[in-house]
């Protein structure tokens, strides 16, 4: 049996779960198509996705073709989710873009072929809604060319466009013009069809067939294929090309278990549920497996696990399976430290790394009642475990909870997961844009064991200066007569005393040297680690301090996809927000404008493109690292006792000592 692992991408409306629920009728795992606005479809189980008739996180459901076994995974659409797209990416063999004969290109679109592209997932672009009024196929097949790639081959003509008559005619290499259409776009990436074809040689189907194929499966070329969801019409053509054009994974069971962790749920019971994709060697039921997860600081952490129970997708639904071999997709029960994105076994070079956009906005989220702050907090560090891109702050101090989140939308899916989970009610504060502190200067400070005004049993000094460009925390001592367990707890005080710099934002790009150390070893009434525990924030903070820091805001790397009558005004709104862009250049009948922009300033342009491009503007960003803020720094309110306030600092810890 072959199975291959694919997932459905597009715009949030143009119809990825209704092609789901074809897909399966088609296929004969559903007797009935679920419709999204009635909240019936098979992948849709969040009361939310339901409602809203959105996607929010990314299901897995099989299905077969024959003796091919084809794992889908059905995606959200909407920006905000774009983190749970781009994880379902990593473990893909091949994508369906799907795109609307209505709407045509959207913003999402190009957000998503560009990602499709970079990690070269091969992809199969599926025109939709050919059955609906409005509905185009040859402009819409030149604005892909334009807006997107000029490298596809339109494998289909449709007849009665933009009615509920509307069929597809699949294109035959009897049809000459089809034909040469096909050698001219393979001869540009396959030169043993160039040769032949410019010296007007004879080229045999099967040739044409074989470079088709292997362009394709290398990411070279996409096919597109039309239909509509909603009436079936094109899904059976799509269906029976899957295997032609999306590689499969040979099966090895002689070579090392090499697989990923992609997501992970809760069972009834409260178990946590691995799903793991399997790129090489065989998984087996109550086998102890290695997993490796890598650290903030590029190092790579090992544990040992017992796979409990293994489940395969089989038509629609699972299955219990005492093997899972290379190229599934299988639930797993008993890893109960697993995190998405954990390696099982070894690393596999068909694993696609992808890097991980950080949420870059904050919010306080609260309870609605006061006596449901612990169970909420408990809540959300579950969600969090399920999903690492929600990170949850508490703040002690203040006895408040904030949560770092990527936009307004994710904000109403926490708010129904808590009620729909927990039966939690919680209310949301203005999200703000998240900074970051850098020491400007070289900076000391120490603390001698015995002076007036340490009451701790222990000596630290440090010296704080500027760290390299995305070297986040570096902590360097020299090894001497301090115990081991003492430098342990020094730095993983100041690890967590730099998540508060000066003006209250995490410190990165920070050489941290550890200078002095002192201690007593008396056995009854010397130093604990608690000691050091108190006194490195004082003493650190000190230093940074004295070097001084300065606030950075998050940017973005921008392209910009605009008409030409609209030039003007884009670049004017754009040197308002204090873009930095460079020269616009001219494709067909669209500028394409490429900078960088602060977060604030994306999110502004995001709203307002529309309304200046009547509708016809792209804008697609990603994390471009960080830009010093001009003037008055922004602060953040503090989560601890300030240790640069250290009259107060010390009266706190000698309450709770």
């Amino acid at each position: 049996m072959t199975t291959i692992n694919i997932g459905i991408v597009a715009h949030v409306d143009a119809g990825k779960t209704s092609l789901t629920e074809r897909i399966l009728y088609e296929t004969h795992v559903i007797e009935e198509v679920g419709r999204v606005d009635s909240g019936t479809t098979q992948t849709d189980s969040l009361e939310l996705e339901k409602r809203r008739g959105i996607t929010i996180k990314a299901s897995v459901v099989s299905f077969f073709v024959g003796d091919l076994k084809v794992n889908l995974i059905d995606t959200p659409g909407h920006p905000d989710f774009l983190a749970e797209v781009e994880r379902a990416f990593s473990v893909l063999d091949g994508a369906i873009l799907l795109i609307s004969a209505v709407e045509g290109i959207q913003p999402q679109t190009s957000v998503l072929f560009s990602a499709l592209r970079r990690l070269r997932i091969p992809t199969i672009i599926f025109i939709n809604k050919i059955d609906r009024n409005g509905a185009q196929s040859d402009g819409l097949i030149q604005r892909i060319r334009e807006k997107l790639t000029e490298q596809i081959i339109p494998f289909q003509s449709v007849e009665h466009i933009g009615t509920k008559q509307a069929s597809v005619l699949p294109s035959a290499m009897s049809d000459q013009a089809f034909r040469r259409a096909c050698i001219e776009r393979l001869a540009l990436g396959d030169d043993r069809l160039l040769t032949p074809f410019l010296e007007g040689q004879p080229i045999a189907d099967e040739q044409i067939h074989i470079s088709l194929t292997r362009q394709v499966q290398e990411a070279a070329l996409l096919p597109v294929y039309f239909g509509s969801a909603m009436t079936g019409v094109g899904v059976g053509e799509l269906l029976a090309d899957l295997g032609r054009y999306f590689p499969s994974t040979r099966r090895q069971k002689d070579a090392p278990l090499s697989g990923v962790v992609f997501k992970l749920e809760k069972a009834p019971m409260g178990e946590k549920v691995a799903y793991v994709r399997v790129f090489a060697g065989c998984l087996y039921a109550r086998a102890d497996v290695k997993l490796h997860r890598q650290t903030r600081d590029g190092a790579y952490e090992t544990y040992t696990g017992r796979a409990r129970k293994l489940s395969l997708f089989w038509n629609g639904g699972v299955r219990p399976a005492q093997t899972v071999e290379a190229g599934e997709f299988c639930k797993v029960w008993g890893l109960r430290e697993a995190k998405i994105g954990d390696i099982i076994g070894e690393q596999s070079a068909q694993m696609k790394s992808l890097h991980f956009a950080t949420p870059q906005f904050e919010t306080r989220i609260e309870a609605l009642r006061h006596e449901d702050r612990r169970r909420l907090y408990q809540a959300l560090l579950e969600l969090a475990e399920e999903d690492p891109l929600i990170h949850v702050l508490k703040d002690d101090l203040h006895q408040t909870l904030h949560l770092r989140i990527f936009g307004e939308v994710q904000k109403e899916v926490i708010e129904s997961m808590l009620q729909e989970r927990y039966g939690l009610g919680v209310r949301f504060s203005e999200s703000v844009i998240v900074c970051v502190e850098k020491p400007h200067g070289v900076g000391e400070a120490i603390d001698f064991m015995g002076a007036p005004g340490n009451p701790f049993k222990a000596t630290v000094g440090f010296r704080v200066e500027p760290g390299p460009v995305g070297s986040g925390v570096r902590y360097t001592y020299t090894p001497g007569a301090l115990p081991l367990h003492f430098h342990q707890a020094i730095e993983d005080a100041t690890r967590a005393t730099l998540a508060q710099g000066v003006y209250g934002w995490e410190v990165t790009d920070i050489l941290v040297t550890l200078t002095r150390t002192g201690y007593n070893s008396h056995r009854d009434d010397g130093t604990k680690r608690a000691d050091f525990h108190y006194l490195v924030p004082l003493v650190l903070m000190e230093a940074l301090a004295r070097a001084g820091t300065d606030v950075y805001e998050p940017i973005n790397r921008f392209e910009l996809r605009i008409p030409a009558h609209a030039l003007s005004v884009v670049l004017f709104r754009l040197t308002a927000l204090g873009g930095a862009y460079e020269q616009p250049i001219l494709q067909n009948e669209t500028f394409v404008v490429s900078g960088a922009l602060s977060v604030a300033a994306a999110e502004a342009l995001r709203r307002e493109l529309p309304a200046m491009t009547e509708g016809e503007g792209v804008l697609m960003v990603e994390e471009a690292g960080y830009r010093k803020v001009a003037g008055s720094p922004p602060t953040r309110k503090r989560t601890d006792d300030n240790p640069l306030h250290r009259e107060d600092y010390l009266l706190h810890v000698q309450r709770v000592r």
